[in-house]
């Protein structure tokens, strides 16, 4: 994770608020996030959905390692999401802030 320094973490949160400031559909907004970020600097992130006990796969871009944490949404977790950063709390907030959007991929509700 030696590119951490290349991240652009305003311009991802930023990328991230307009994004979902515009809404639409879950997969749309996930895919629109993880581009963003991708485009910002960060070399791989995916998202899965929590779905009968089990984590199905979701949106992605780029490939590496990375970190992965929990989604929650009303303390549920929802899914999860890898991001190839060494920065828990970026990764964390990034998580809190797409969880509604995966919650509404997960449950299928709009």
């Amino acid at each position: 994770m030696s590119q951490e320094a290349s991240i652009d973490h305003r311009g991802a949160f930023e990328a991230i608020e307009r994004i979902l400031n515009r809404g639409g559909e879950p997969d749309e907004v996930l895919r629109a996030v993880l581009e963003a970020l991708h485009a910002r600097g960060v070399v791989s992130a995916k998202v899965r959905f929590a779905q009968n006990g089990r984590l199905l796969d979701g949106p992605s871009v780029g490939e590496g390692e990375g970190i992965v944490l929990p989604v929650v949404f009303g303390g549920v977790e929802v899914g999860s999401l890898k991001l190839a950063v060494s920065d828990v709390a970026f990764a964390q907030r990034v998580a809190t802030l797409i969880s509604p959007y995966v919650l509404r991929r997960e449950t299928g509700s709009r």
